[in-house]
């Protein structure tokens, strides 16, 4: 095996250069936001140190951040629920479809649209039937009238709306992923799998899942940390309403920096949602290891 042999001088006059561009990129910023938590600031005019106030106020003073914690938690969830049927569609695609290629670039089609334009489009799905709502329309063709909501005006119902089109949108791209990660299993270590007698669903268990949990767990990962940082799409179908039913911490973050003008309270909650991300990365990165010794 030829070994190529450069110094260390060498590589760290390769790897110096992307390693300070990522620090001034993303450690920096994260900095720069903790640092604006300890402010009582505008924005734009003169700050004031306060120290932690800020964060004092957030955990026990505000009642639409714990509720808005609480949403985003629930939104990653169901996004990690999705995982499972994604790894079972992409297994039934690659044991019962010939030419798969197809039906995966079909689910990932809603991927590869504009977060606004996959809102609107909801937005219009949801809406009333008098104003042309085909879900609503749709209930009451199949006589489910007591089925029918305003759904994205209700609060109890808001959040489950969003919940569904996320679901809707990415679980072709997890799909895509799963799909991906089953195909590069060697197709000898089935045969070997079947001449022991371990066919179909039995040969997932012993050889489809324990060697497809590195992919599997960067689906959670993602579909984890995605979804706490989830904005775009509740901005454009509910904006956070209503009367808070649908905020999130990125929401209320953006709602608090931007519009109430207090740029340093919103930069304490984007400390918090740093934070949040990096204990979920943790704890997911901690379960998959003990599931990966398991198996193997």
């Amino acid at each position: 095996m030829n070994v190529l042999r450069v110094s260390k001088l060498t590589i760290a006059a390769f790897v110096l250069p992307c390693l300070l561009l990522y620090v001034c990129l993303v450690f920096v910023p994260i900095l720069v936001s903790f640092y604006s938590g300890l402010l009582d600031w505008n924005g734009i005019g003169e700050s004031k140190f306060i120290g932690l106030d800020n964060f004092k106020n957030l955990l026990f003073n505000d009642p639409v951040f714990w509720p808005s914690v609480k949403r985003t938690l629930m939104f990653a969830l169901f996004s990690m629920a999705e995982i499972p049927v994604a790894l079972f569609v992409a297994m039934m695609l690659n044991r019962y479809v010939k030419k798969p290629n197809f039906l995966v670039s079909s689910y990932f089609l809603p991927v590869i649209l504009s977060v606004v334009i996959v809102g609107q489009l909801w937005k219009t799905i949801y809406n009333p039937a008098s104003m042309g709502g085909m879900l609503n329309q749709v209930l009451e063709t199949l006589g489910l009238q007591s089925w029918t909501h305003s759904w994205l005006t209700e609060p109890k119902v808001a959040m489950i709306a969003l919940y569904f089109v996320a679901l809707w949108q990415y679980l072709g791209y997890h799909t895509l992923i799963q799909f991906t990660g089953i195909q590069n299993i060697p197709a000898d270590v089935y045969e070997a799998a079947k001449i022991d007698g371990a066919e179909g669903f039995k040969a997932d268990w012993h050889i489809t899942f324990p060697l497809n949990i590195p992919i599997f767990k960067i689906s959670i990962v993602l579909a984890f940390i995605g979804s706490l940082q989830a904005f775009d799409m509740i901005m454009v179908m509910t904006g956070g309403g209503p009367a808070h039913a649908t905020d999130v911490i990125s929401t209320h973050m953006y709602n608090m920096s931007f519009l109430s003008m207090k740029y340093g309270y919103g930069s304490a909650i984007a400390a918090f949602l740093v934070i949040l991300c990096l204990v979920a990365t943790v704890l997911i990165n901690f379960v998959f290891t003990r599931l990966e010794r398991k198996f193997t």
